[in-house]
């Protein structure tokens, strides 16, 4: 394809749609390479896209980061609702969903951006809104407060990385996944009112 070409076909796309487009091949490869690895050029050509395209969107490439995280922010935010009753079984089947819905960006989010110094604050505050909400639920099975405390920790990890797994695994059994995501929390919440006696 010649450049003009190229250009014309670029230039075609509303504004929504084109940043869409980047923000989908940003998350792929983000996803596959991490923050530091993946460039604008590797980015732009994931999108179909010339580099000034991109930065017509983007000013930098820890801006376009910032921008996938929020994305999948919000889908898990979509998906997920307001943990006001706590982190329930319609929690579990919102992480999974969104986890389908975007594969790659439940991973940036959860294991990628987790370890990138400049990202990882607004990662631990998600996980800190999780842990809150499992309290929430958890301590009405766990009554030592400790215990609860512990579990609602490490409840929303089991989910994260049971769905991360499921992900991995190629997605078997579609239909019991989040039956077998929630008896790995339970595990969790049996576990810690188990130690109480």
């Amino acid at each position: 394809m010649t450049e003009p070409v190229k250009a014309e076909r670029e230039q075609r796309l509303p504004r929504v749609e084109r940043r869409e487009q980047i923000l989908a091949a940003a998350t792929e490869a983000f996803a596959r390479s991490g923050f530091a690895a993946t460039s604008l050029d590797d980015i732009a050509t994931e999108a179909g896209i010339s580099r000034v395209i991109l930065y017509r969107h983007f000013d930098s490439k820890t801006d376009l980061y910032r921008a996938v995280l929020d994305r999948m922010r919000a889908r898990l935010a979509a998906n997920v609702g307001e943990p006001v009753g706590g982190f329930t079984d319609t929690s579990i089947d919102g992480l999974l969903a969104a986890a389908l819905e975007s594969p790659a960006g439940f991973r940036l989010l959860f294991q990628h951006a987790a370890r990138e110094p400049e990202f990882r604050a607004s990662v631990d505050e998600f996980r800190d809104d999780m842990t809150t909400a499992a309290l929430l639920q958890i301590s009405a099975f766990v009554q030592d407060r400790r215990l609860a405390l512990w579990a609602s920790k490490l409840a929303p990890v089991v989910a994260i990385e049971a769905i991360i797994a499921w992900l991995d695994a190629g997605q078997p059994d579609p239909d019991g996944a989040a039956g077998r995501v929630r008896q790995a929390v339970m595990g969790v919440i049996r576990a810690a009112a188990s130690s109480e006696g």
